[in-house]
């Protein structure tokens, strides 16, 4: 990769700027980059990326993948639920407020067991293949196994970064290397559009009917990410 000259870039991604959404050119190293703009010119892409742009060797870029819209989703008490008994019992189980699995699962898959990501995430939690064969899944499928394993990898993650919310749910998403590479919410739209959700979902869980008091609900170091 080098940097070319952000006038002359400008100049030749005129028609190929997203706006605010972004996608993701995956690399034949496992490396996913979240740019706004991308051109192939020639063996090239030339790429426009969250500070700045860069130019890419095309035989490097092993897919193109549109980013992940997230939305919150309303309130709704545990047990009227989808799975909600499978979501209390695992709370129970790994001390991980019901309200929090249930507003990941939403993000992650909508209630759908068999939801499968373009990355390869699947089930109710989105858990990679890898991560379920860590945590002992034998069907990844099953809503049951799926949402143990995922809330037990939510308490892993909390404990990981001492109740820090925001950077467990970027860790979740975009992966703990990922985030410990930037110390922070990494720069990917998608991983952001994930937290804002998510923190979303979970405060309007908790806040009570006509109180806003979301402000409670988030993590003590919440303001360290910026969202």
């Amino acid at each position: 990769m080098r940097v070319i000259r952000s006038v002359l870039f400008s100049l030749l991604l005129g028609v190929c700027a997203f706006g605010a959404r972004g996608d993701y050119l995956v690399l034949r190293s496992g490396a996913r980059l979240n740019v706004t703009a991308y051109q192939l010119i020639g063996g090239h892409y030339r790429v426009q990326l969250n500070g700045g742009s860069a130019e890419i060797v095309a035989s490097d870029v092993v897919a193109i993948e549109p980013e992940e819209i997230f939305v919150s989703t309303p309130r709704m008490p545990i047990m009227q639920a989808p799975f909600g008994e499978l979501i209390e019992a695992a709370s129970k189980k790994y001390g991980v407020d019901a309200d929090l699995v249930y507003s990941v699962v939403a993000a992650e898959s909508g209630f759908k067991p068999q939801a499968i990501s373009r990355r390869g995430a699947r089930g109710l939690m989105q858990l990679l293949p890898s991560t379920a064969s860590r945590l002992g899944v034998k069907d990844i499928f099953d809503p049951a196994q799926n949402i143990d394993a995922g809330t037990r990898y939510l308490r892993d993650l909390l404990a990981l970064y001492r109740g820090d919310l925001v950077l467990t749910l970027a860790a979740y998403n975009a992966g703990p290397g990922a985030v410990q590479r930037y110390g922070r919410v990494p720069p990917y739209n998608e991983t952001q559009s994930y937290v804002r959700a998510i923190r979303k979902t979970y405060a309007l869980r908790k806040s009570k009917p006509g109180i806003n008091n979301a402000g409670k609900t988030e993590s003590r170091d919440s303001k360290t990410s910026g969202l």
